[in-house]
């Protein structure tokens, strides 16, 4: 979720999303903009292709701050005109749920339907620009069509509630993935941000949902969850699992959120596929601690000279304008992807961009769902054949929702 669209009492968590860990670093210049423009054949590839993301956090932007998203927008990250330029074809919807909500009862699944309203609504409004995707075969029949899948991913299982009958519920709406947790720990899974390890990984009650997950044809979602979690979800599930919007702790040290290279080998071992995260703390360690540096340099300034001083804040503005943020680059992205690649395989990668939840960190060259193309670019610029990049693009991702649809019509 970008801070734009999260309460107050949301964003310290957001920050360590968007800004990243504790730890000293010089801070250098952002990467000097430039363009990256797609050539003929990307724009082929990415037109002809389907392109599947399976994560994009318009539902709880639009829920914030509404707008019409199937004109041309002037804010946020996805609209129907740049998701055709771009030519994306099945933007996983995040039902994204604040951690918080879990406190008082009741809210997240009350949100969490508001949400999916929210998504039925617009594919009503413009049944020639969307229509709402349930399956592979939905997916397979919309590209045909011309049409934009919408499919649902919820982002925090905290709506469940304790409550599996509650599940029923959501499959029944069209949820086809979960992320066990956010931000913090739940009833279900530890979160990697949360110091608080409650469960030293899943829940009874979580390991209980995986295999009801499994039974009903709900993909599971390792992102966000603590390694003890992680590695607990795949010895339960019977069927692969996916990370939805993350990427690599190799280019990352110390950033739980990110995966390691144990767990890549562990996740392509049991068929899953890694969704590589574009936000750009996720990409590079500058900025991923960023946010801590800068806060130290503030918080020294408000000592010395008072906080809410003129003098104050002037030199923070200075801060600010001398230390930019330094976004990552489409190359660096794609340092991601080749690092898996290499590591496992090409059938192991995928895209969850978290358009819409990163807020202004996005990569130089991928700042919107119209920059697709200039990723496929980069893919070709770097060897790859237009068999290894469909793959990336939707093959991988199909090959497990296949599987978890197939294990589902057998139980």
């Amino acid at each position: 979720m970008s801070n734009n669209n999260k309460s107050n009492e949301e964003l310290p968590v957001k920050k360590l999303i968007l800004l990243g860990v504790l730890g000293a670093l010089s801070i250098t210049q952002a990467v000097t903009a430039q363009e990256y423009t797609a050539g003929e054949k990307a724009r082929e590839i990415a037109q002809q292709h389907l392109i599947i993301d399976t994560h994009i956090d318009v539902p709880y932007r639009l829920f914030r701050d509404w707008e019409d998203v199937t004109q041309a927008t002037q804010r946020g990250d996805f609209d129907y005109v740049r998701a055709k330029q771009g030519g994306l074809n099945v933007p996983f919807m995040s039902i994204y749920i604040p951690a918080n909500l879990e406190q008082t009862p009741g809210a997240s699944y009350q949100l969490a339907h508001q949400l999916i309203d929210s998504m039925e609504a617009l594919a009503w409004r413009a049944p020639d620009k969307f229509a709402m995707a349930y399956s592979v075969d939905d997916v397979l029949k919309h590209q045909e069509q011309g049409l934009i899948s919408l499919a649902l991913g919820m982002e925090n299982g905290s709506p469940i509630e304790g409550d599996l009958a509650n599940l029923q519920t959501f499959y029944d709406r069209g949820i086809r993935y979960i992320t066990l947790a956010h931000s913090e720990s739940n009833h279900i899974a530890d979160s990697s941000y949360d110091i608080r390890r409650q469960w030293n990984g899943l829940s009874p009650f979580g390991k209980e949902l995986v295999k009801e997950m499994n039974r009903l044809g709900v993909m599971i979602d390792i992102s966000h969850v603590s390694d003890d979690a992680f590695w607990q979800a795949v010895e339960t599930s019977a069927v692969p699992v996916i990370a939805s919007h993350s990427s690599l702790r190799a280019f990352t040290p110390g950033f739980e959120r990110n995966m390691s290279d144990d767990m890549i080998k562990k996740l392509a071992e049991t068929g899953g596929v890694i969704m590589i995260n574009f936000g750009s703390s996720f990409v590079t360690q500058q900025a991923n601690r960023y946010g801590d540096i800068i806060r130290k340099q503030i918080a020294a300034i408000n000592e010395q000279y008072g906080k809410g001083s003129d003098e104050a804040e002037q030199r923070i503005a200075a801060v600010r304008t001398k230390n930019p943020f330094p976004f990552a680059s489409l190359e660096q992205v794609l340092d991601h992807i080749d690092y898996v690649k290499n590591l496992v395989g090409i059938d192991y990668i995928g895209i969850g961009s978290d358009y819409d939840g990163v807020g202004d960190s996005l990569p130089v060259g991928l700042k919107d769902v119209a920059s697709y193309p200039n990723l496929v670019q980069g893919l070709l610029d770097r060897g790859y054949s237009e068999a290894d990049i469909k793959k990336i693009l939707n093959e991988n991702l199909i090959r497990v929702w296949r599987e978890v649809e197939a294990y589902a019509a057998q139980q």
